[in-house]
């Protein structure tokens, strides 16, 4: 067909000049008649040289010149192109070896002798039918070639991530986890894909201020195993390797599955669109989206302008590679001093404590309270948990404002509102998270001007197809209004309901989630609720036992992570126990006890001190809402009278 049609266009010129040039002599030929006498004599009827005829004739000839000029002219050019056909053909399948730099040992015998660039004998030999040891050299030539590494390694890994994620989840903390575990389990086909910034798989994060700085092994820190406070080991990441997918076979998977990206984070969100920007400038749309983006520890404005070589010797505590870091520099100074009176704060302050008697650290705590966790436990309570920090080797500066952080003499200098100086080597800021909310400008969701975090609905809904889980959600509470939480137990129920609500199950969320804080193997506590030390509170103390404490609560329970098995259970109605309350021997003595913390009469709060197992039924009491005329008749649901 083309070559017809390069004929055609050939000849078509010549073709229109003839059809032209007949029609012209055709027209003259019918004036010429038209002039002459209706009896025409015979003579000038015969093809003679007199009149029209002999004109026709010449007529006649040229037009056949031309047919069979063109005819030749036709059957050369198709030859021509036939030829230059043939040999673009082959140098098509010859220009592999063209590209060859070292011709091979089978090319080099195959190979006919060298001819000058200038005699066309090598141009026939193209046509001809290649022998076998032709046919074989291109193969020895490419094997070299599969041993390289694949073309995927040197691809940019943006061209292997899938350019649609069903279900997109920003994060890669417990909620996240929990959300995809809740979404394969409500649909079992599901692709999911967990975008995060970290380069570990999701993990637990209350090991890393807790359990991990009590294990023997040295290498801790590499293997990221611990012993609970039961004996039983377990690893901080949620699941192994094996269980999630890699991104780019996200797309081919039949039965779909859980991939996470890693060291990549989303920067943009286009909400009308349903697709998100990362930092490589990669995008990915989805169909449903979950932030759970969590939060970033917070500093003090004095440290971040004291200059570099103060923030090089100062740690924000909330990762992996901090745990790392810090149990490092626990190893190879003399001094460290945790800014902050919080949960994180005094965790960190006996777990380093216990170290400091076996290494002579110098541990430090300061914090603006009277005492720790002032922010939360009653003003007596807290007074007693800072004398048990106290016991675990931790040095505790009570009302301290700090005023400057300089470095002097290779060391840190620490100032005091007060006048006191404090010489350290390192400094772990504990004073609080804030919520990551990056997204929300580039997204257009609300963030709450009171609580910080995204603005969300019950069902933990900020648009039609995005939810928001963990850290990051400031949620509506049905039973104490609206709320942000940042616990560990939070994070696994939000982002599980939210997983269950991206599979269409729009469940609001009325879970009631709790918290715990270890000081060590031997005091601990669980709270729920509204637990504010401003907050008017009634609490009621027992004497402990030998299995009152967080070591003995695992044993029972099995699991060093207590919210997991307690989140699963539902109280019924509790009985009171008939045993009478004990006077105590000392009033000081806190062993064991429940603190309702009341507004407006009413129970929002209960922290449950070296009492374990028993959530569900503080839970209940909340859920009720109801007005107690006597709190100590209440606490007797828990039990805490019995040895």
């Amino acid at each position: 067909m083309l070559k017809c049609r390069t004929v055609w266009r050939k000849l078509a010129p010549l073709a229109k000049s003839s059809s032209t040039l007949c029609r012209q002599n055709v027209r003259r030929a019918g004036l010429n008649n038209g002039r002459t006498p209706v009896c025409v004599p015979a003579a000038h009827m015969s093809s003679g040289p007199v009149g029209g005829g002999g004109d026709n004739l010449k007529y006649a000839l040229l037009v056949g010149a031309v047919s069979v000029g063109g005819l030749v002219y036709a059957v050369v050019t198709m030859k021509s192109d036939q030829k230059r056909y043939e040999q673009r053909i082959e140098e098509l399948s010859t220009r592999p070896q063209k590209t060859s730099t070292k011709p091979t040992a089978a090319q080099i015998q195959s190979e006919p002798p060298a001819v000058p660039e200038d005699q066309p004998a090598a141009a026939p030999s193209i046509e001809e039918p290649s022998s076998p040891a032709e046919v074989e050299a291109p193969k020895e030539e490419t094997a070299p070639e599969t041993t390289t590494p694949p073309v995927a390694d040197s691809t940019p890994v943006s061209l292997k991530l899938p350019a649609h994620a069903p279900y997109l989840l920003i994060g890669g903390g417990t909620a996240s986890f929990a959300a995809a575990r809740s979404i394969r389990a409500r649909d079992p086909g599901a692709k999911v894909l967990i975008v995060t910034d970290e380069p570990d798989l999701p993990y637990m994060r209350p090991p890393l201020s807790k359990e991990l700085w009590f294990s023997d092994d040295p290498a801790v820190t590499d293997t990221l195993r611990f012993k609970q406070w039961n004996g039983k080991e377990r690893s901080i990441y949620f699941q192994p390797p094996s269980f999630y997918i890699r991104p780019e076979d996200l797309d081919g998977a039949e039965n779909g599955g859980v991939a996470v990206l890693n060291n990549r984070k989303v920067v943009y969100m286009d909400v009308r669109g349903n697709k998100v920007k990362l930092d490589d400038d990669t995008e990915i749309s989805y169909d449903k989206c979950l932030i759970a983006t969590g939060g970033i520890p917070r500093n003090l404005q004095l440290i971040e302008r004291a200059g570099e070589e103060v923030m090089k010797r100062t740690t924000l505590f909330r990762k992996i590679e901090d745990f790392k870091s810090l149990d490092k520099v626990s190893r190879n100074v003399k001094s460290v001093t945790i800014i902050g009176g919080g949960f994180l704060g005094s965790e960190l302050a006996c777990a380093l404590g216990r170290r400091s008697t076996e290494s002579g650290l110098e541990v430090i705590q300061m914090f603006p309270e009277k005492g720790n966790m002032g922010k939360v436990l009653p003003e007596y309570l807290s007074n007693w948990t800072t004398e048990k920090v106290k016991k675990e080797g931790v040095k505790v500066l009570t009302e301290a404002l700090v005023k400057s952080v300089t470095c002097k003499d290779d060391q840190l200098e620490i100032k005091l509102k007060d006048g006191r100086v404090v010489t350290t080597d390192h400094i772990v800021a504990a004073v609080g998270l804030e919520p990551n909310v990056d997204l929300a400008k580039s997204a257009g969701l609300e963030v709450d001007s009171d609580f910080g975090g995204y603005r969300v609905n019950a069902e933990l809904q900020a648009r039609s197809n995005i939810w928001v889980a963990g850290d990051a959600a400031c949620f509506y509470d049905i039973r104490l209004g609206r709320r942000r939480v940042e616990h560990h137990d939070h994070a696994v129920v939000s982002g599980r309901l939210a997983g269950e609500n991206m599979t269409g199950a729009s469940k609001p969320y009325w879970h009631q989630s709790m918290f715990w804080s270890d000081l060590g193997p031997d005091v601990g506590y669980e709270a729920i609720g509204i637990v504010d030390s401003s907050l008017p509170t009634v609490g009621v103390f027992a004497k402990a036992t030998a299995k009152d404490t967080p070591k003995a609560a695992t044993e029972m329970s099995g699991t060093g992570i207590r919210s997991e098995s307690e989140t699963e259970d539902t109280a019924v109605s509790p009985v009171a126990s008939d045993t009478p309350s004990p006077a105590a021997e000392n009033k000081d003595d806190f062993g064991k006890g429940v603190i309702f913390y009341l507004r407006d009469k009413v129970v929002v709060g209960i922290i449950l001190w070296n009492v374990f197992n028993r959530m569900p039924i503080a839970r209940k009491i909340i859920k009720d809402g109801e007005e107690h005329a006597d709190l100590n008749e209440v606490a007797k649901l828990f039990n805490i009278h019995e040895d």
